[in-house]
């Protein structure tokens, strides 16, 4: 497999766009004023140092202005920028030089950055802070800069207008300002969502632990821990029937617990690393007690991930061996700051400012996040809905991905300043030099089995920068595995799914591991393509590592931990 072979999942939708972009671990730094103000401030700057460079730049614009109302102009979109697909924008002149001068600006600024005196960080800020503001100056993003929008107003009679309208207003007032990304009404969490039967046997003020019915006569004796990402609800691990992975893992035998964190308030801002840590042990006193085994696979995704290695550490330090086989999926915990697009804001100096604006407000609120995280992709997470929901007058997509993904949570600040200082001090990647949760981190000598998980198109976690984490751990039997498609969708990539596709070591078994190389490109290109879904490749997988059957419990919890609510639980409705 090359890198060029890398499968394309086609052309895209509303859906799949926002799909790609779920926040469950956006750049938790999110995009402040201070990054605007900076970035301006530099091309002004700049701007006053080289006046002849800024009037040369002015008169090569000019130059395509003056082309582009003489009819001389061969600027022309991207073939692939959906924007502008209408046929319109090639056939009309009014549409066709709105165009033609948006593509001018956006040139224009492109090449006078380039030619600025900057060093690449300040480059890439600058570039990136200016293609916010020229996404947003779009025709496109107008009712009378879009063909599409004016065809369906006449179409209607007017009646998509008066619908976009009534859309804006419901998002000015129900939805905190922000376009609604989907239509919440059809889901409802325990009726079509989240519906795997099951019960809470632990809480604590910060989780609830849920242990999940088994479907099977036999099970493994040893149970599997799934830890979620903070940032978001655990009913991602329970979606739809056929794209639960609880599902998948109780009907495989595998006796399933997830633990659902608490979506704290404002009094919760304490809340650390080190007490998240402690309930994850908390969860792991608990399961042993009710199910008798001494051992506890555990899994993780995204900011879950990070909180799993943190506790792999833990434990290590404690000699603590009851964890068993580890799974992490799309997660980074060896981060570098072109990872991702946002990259180029990670600066010391916003890294000081993120923590300011956490310490002060105590929580992060869901919605902040969520916001901060939609302007750093506009164009898919912003303007797209606009032309959908309020230029042509449709509602968002009714998707069980998005319906989880807008059901955001708080942050503590807390937390976030500790997510923060392990990407500040590269924690997992110096080993023995960093302290956090009372201890030196070190997962160089964490030696469980690791299955690691990336994402074709992942762009909040790249798959890239999630191999990393084979190179860190003191593990022998390590498998990473690569999903088609990106963040989430990687991992709610079920059987079911007929386009599924991964990518694995060629050779390997669920029992037997090649080590993976430190480069990256020399195991892409030791990869096999593999049809269908890597699940059923993961289930054999752990239950490889999930010690021998035994007959199925008839009852869940325990003497000392009895079952409370039905799954999903209380703290998932907060």
């Amino acid at each position: 497999m090359s890198e060029q072979a890398t499968p394309n999942s086609g052309p895209r939708t509303l859906v799949d766009e926002a799909a790609q972009s779920t926040t469950a671990l956006g750049p938790l730094m999110g995009l402040a004023r201070e990054d605007f103000v900076g970035a301006i401030s530099l091309l002004l700057r700049e701007t006053a140092s080289d006046p002849a460079r800024t009037m040369r730049h002015a008169q090569a614009f000019s130059e395509d202005v003056v082309k582009i109302f003489t009819g001389k102009s061969e600027l022309s979109p991207h073939p692939k920028d959906k924007r502008f697909m209408d046929p319109a924008w090639q056939f009309n002149p009014f549409f066709k030089a709105g165009a033609q001068y948006y593509l001018a600006v956006q040139k224009g600024m492109q090449r006078w950055i380039e030619d600025l005196e900057l060093d690449a960080l300040e480059k890439d800020r600058a570039n990136f802070i200016t293609n916010i503001i020229i996404d947003s100056l779009a025709p496109t993003n107008t009712l009378i800069g879009n063909p599409m929008a004016q065809k369906r107003a006449i179409d209607s009679g007017g009646l998509s207008l008066i619908k976009g309208l009534k859309n804006a207003y419901d998002d000015m007032v129900y939805n905190d300002g922000m376009v609604s990304q989907v239509d919440k009404k059809p889901f409802e969490l325990g009726k079509n969502v989240a519906t795997s039967k099951g019960n809470v046997v632990y809480r604590n003020d910060m989780m609830e632990l849920i242990q999940y019915a088994p479907t099977t006569e036999k099970v493994y004796e040893t149970p599997q821990l799934t830890i979620p990402p903070q940032i978001n609800k655990m009913y991602i691990n329970d979606l739809s029937p056929e794209k639960s992975v609880v599902k998948w893992q109780v009907d495989n035998g595998i006796q399933t617990f997830v633990i659902s964190w608490r979506n704290p308030e404002k009094e919760h801002g304490i809340w650390d690393m080190a007490d998240y840590i402690a309930s994850c042990k908390e969860a792991i006193d608990v399961i042993c007690e009710i199910t008798g085994s001494d051992k506890v696979n555990v899994s993780g995704g995204c900011s879950g991930g990070q909180t799993l290695a943190m506790l792999l550490s833990k434990l290590a330090s404690e000699k603590d061996t009851r964890i068993g086989a580890v799974t992490l999926m799309v997660c980074v915990l060896h981060p570098k700051q072109n990872d991702i697009e946002a990259g180029s804001l990670m600066s010391e100096n916003s890294l000081e400012l993120a923590k300011q604006r956490a310490s002060r407000q105590g929580v992060i609120e869901g919605n902040s996040l969520a916001r901060g995280f939609a302007w750093l992709r506009p164009n898919d997470l912003i303007w797209n809905y606009v032309i959908n929901n309020y230029l042509m007058g449709e509602d968002p997509p009714a998707f069980d991905v998005l319906f989880w993904n807008a059901d955001a949570t708080n942050l503590s600040a807390s937390l976030m300043g500790d997510f923060l200082n392990i990407f500040e001090t590269l924690a997992f990647v110096n080993h023995g030099e960093v302290e956090m949760v009372d201890h030196k981190v070190d997962i160089s000598k964490v030696d469980n089995d690791l299955f690691i998980l990336g994402g074709v198109t992942d762009h909040i976690t790249p798959w890239r920068a999630c191999y990393r984490s084979t190179q860190l751990f003191g593990s022998k039997n390590i498998e990473f595995v690569l999903s088609q498609s990106g963040h989430m969708q990687a991992i709610l990539n079920p059987p079911t799914n007929p386009k599924a596709k991964y990518f694995k070591t060629k050779g390997n078994t669920p029992t037997k591991q090649k080590k993976p190389p430190a480069d990256v490109d020399k195991w892409l290109s030791g990869t096999e393509e593999v049809k269908g879904s890597w699940w059923p490749y993961w289930m054999e997988w752990v239950q490889a590592r999930s010690g021998k059957e035994i007959a199925a419990p008839t009852t869940l919890g325990s003497k000392a931990n009895p079952p409370k609510e039905a799954a999903p639980g209380l703290y998932v409705l907060d």
